[in-house]
């Protein structure tokens, strides 16, 4: 970011000063912002900030960045939380139809489905979301945040369609490795044997086939949490919400060099923690996997 054309400093200067004192107004700004330093004392003193919780403050508003992710963080949340119920419930049940009715329409269907959701970019689908509702009778999803305290029930009308849309567009990768290790599974010894004994679908199927086939599924599932985090800024940006999305593509933009890294920290910092539960949730879905 610190490469990119029009730096902060640059910016700040063309709304101070007149054209003739752009290089002293520029000088100053620099030294008020801290950025007449090597860039490396600058990363200490952000890391060394951050030991003690602070993640530094914005360069345009001044406001602590902690702050405004207390503030943001739940909306994020919100969204996301809805995103990963959404996804599970299509994702899974479709997938696992999918495997059970191998090449018959169900699976056609359930593949479709899943190259679907896969294929279609998220801000195509919002925006038609957004536009043709409006158009044909009228209506669009409120713009103007609605927290839950104050009126629960406007907050989800609000956050219902976002979340549905990201959950959808998630599901397809979940589907597609569903489908894939439960059949796998299902072409296994002690799967056959199981059904040798004579034992009811559902019986083979939750208790024989899809702990075991969900083992990879779990870590793609893992792996898509930091996304709903991270990868909220479409969707935000398009329905105005203000959450930790929307508010880091106000600094890309402002090159506001604190917030960016602050909502870098946060983000990969939740990507190592869902990593963590992850292989902890190992150890309950494969027995042979222990932690000593």
């Amino acid at each position: 970011m610190r490469f990119v054309p029009g730096s902060v400093v640059e910016m700040m200067a063309g709304q101070m000063g007149e054209s003739q004192d752009i290089e002293r107004t520029a000088a100053i700004i620099r030294h008020e912002l801290g950025l007449d330093v090597p860039i490396y004392v600058q990363y200490g003193r952000w890391v060394a900030g951050i030991f003690q919780g602070d993640l530094g403050t914005s360069l345009w508003t001044k406001r602590p960045i902690t702050e405004e992710l207390a503030l943001r963080l739940p909306v994020t949340v919100e969204l996301g939380i809805i995103a990963l119920i959404t996804s599970l419930c299509i994702a899974l049940p479709i997938g696992i139809l999918s495997a059970i009715r191998q090449d018959t329409w169900a699976d056609y269907l359930g593949r479709s489905v899943a190259i679907f959701c896969i294929s279609v970019p998220s801000f195509w689908l919002a925006t038609l979301v957004l536009v043709y509702p409006a158009r044909w009778w009228g209506w669009m999803p409120p713009i103007k945040y609605i927290p839950f305290l104050s009126d629960p029930a406007g907050n989800l009308t609000q956050f219902i369609i976002p979340g549905i849309l990201m959950g959808m567009l998630l599901s397809g990768v979940t589907m597609r490795m569903t489908r894939t290790m439960m059949l796998e599974v299902l072409r296994q010894d002690y799967v056959r044997t199981a059904w040798s004994k004579g034992l009811r679908e559902r019986m083979v199927i939750s208790r024989h086939v899809l702990k075991n086939a969900l083992i990879p599924v779990v870590t793609i599932i893992g792996l898509q949490l930091p996304i709903l985090i991270g990868g909220t800024v479409i969707i935000e940006s398009i329905f105005a919400l203000p959450g930790i999305g929307r508010y880091f593509v106000a600094a890309l933009f402002q090159r506001d060099y604190p917030i960016i890294s602050g909502v870098n920290f946060i983000v990969a910092s939740f990507a190592l923690v869902c990593i963590l539960i992850v292989d902890i949730a190992y150890a309950y879905l494969d027995p042979r996997v222990q932690y000593r």
